[in-house]
């Protein structure tokens, strides 16, 4: 199933994965991928390497497993380190396996690993693909504005080149104030951007998590919002309630405010996404 066309029936509840670190075996995600169907989820994302490791080929065979078990998936796929035929032949893979859902993402810069000239812009991989095949195709958007854009204005004028070049909708970048959500989504419609846009929610259960998370993405923290950490950054089990009851918040005030979907950063956590799926579903579709 195309996942554009969900969103004509529905408002959008999926969840993200990705493969697990080398040190884990994939019998531990499989039972991850088998505990969250049980939530019945629109679809699942499975991240995809940028810098073109074996993870790619995990992340195929994780987006394969998520189809066997009867849910739509999606396979994120960075271009800022590949070649045009290196795309092409992990195009016809995703094809060969039945998979009609790609995030195209430009993939971050590593300083270590020099990038490819052939994509230089998420745009370039979404124009690419379309011309490939008959693909479901989601592109990222950034409510605060990406860390490497002039301002929010300059950065939904590249976002409209990726929507203009054959984006089918938007996935948002996690964010814990949902005043900047509203925002960037009047300003995106007044720009002329009218593909849905899902809203991106990670549940923050541990301090570590929301260190690396405004160093990487750069979301900025509201004053609630510290202020739970604070009380609780010393109670590991306090902190994961307080992060899991925020999330809900959020998604509830998103949901009352027109939310188009919702798409939970899981981080292979099958208990923090049941307990809000539990929360949650019974207003998704109200």
């Amino acid at each position: 199933m195309k996942i554009r066309d969900l969103f004509e029936k529905k408002t959008v509840f999926s969840f993200e994965v990705f493969p697990p670190k080398k040190t884990s075996t994939i019998d531990v995600i499989y039972d991850t991928i088998d505990e969250l169907r049980e939530l019945n989820p629109d679809f699942i994302s499975v991240t995809f390497s940028a810098g073109g490791s074996s993870n790619n080929a995990l992340a195929l065979d994780l987006a394969s497993k998520v189809k066997e078990y009867g849910i739509t998936p999606m396979i994120h796929l960075p271009c800022i380190n590949y070649t045009k035929d290196e795309i092409s032949g992990t195009l016809s893979e995703i094809q060969n396996r039945g998979i009609e859902n790609i995030l195209a993402l430009r993939g971050d810069i590593n300083p270590e690993i020099p990038p490819k000239k052939d994509f230089l812009h998420a745009s370039d991989l979404i124009e690419y693909i379309n011309s490939k095949g008959e693909f479901d195709i989601a592109a990222a958007c950034y409510p605060e504005g990406h860390p490497d854009a002039e301002s929010l204005e300059r950065d939904i004028d590249n976002l409209k080149i990726k929507v203009n070049a054959g984006a089918d909708h938007l996935i948002s970048q996690l964010f814990f104030d949902n005043s900047y959500f509203y925002y960037f989504r009047e300003k995106a419609v007044c720009s002329g951007i009218n593909v849905p846009i899902e809203a991106g929610i990670m549940p923050v259960v541990n301090k570590r998590q929301i260190e690396r998370m405004v160093t990487t993405c750069g979301a900025s923290l509201p004053h609630k919002f510290v202020k739970i950490m604070q009380k609780y950054e010393h109670n590991p089990e306090a902190l994961r309630d307080a992060g899991i009851a925020y999330a809900i918040d959020q998604i509830v005030d998103l949901l009352a405010g027109g939310a188009e979907g919702i798409h939970l950063y899981t981080m292979n956590n099958p208990y923090v996404a049941r307990k809000i799926s539990d929360a949650v579903k019974g207003i998704i579709n109200v």
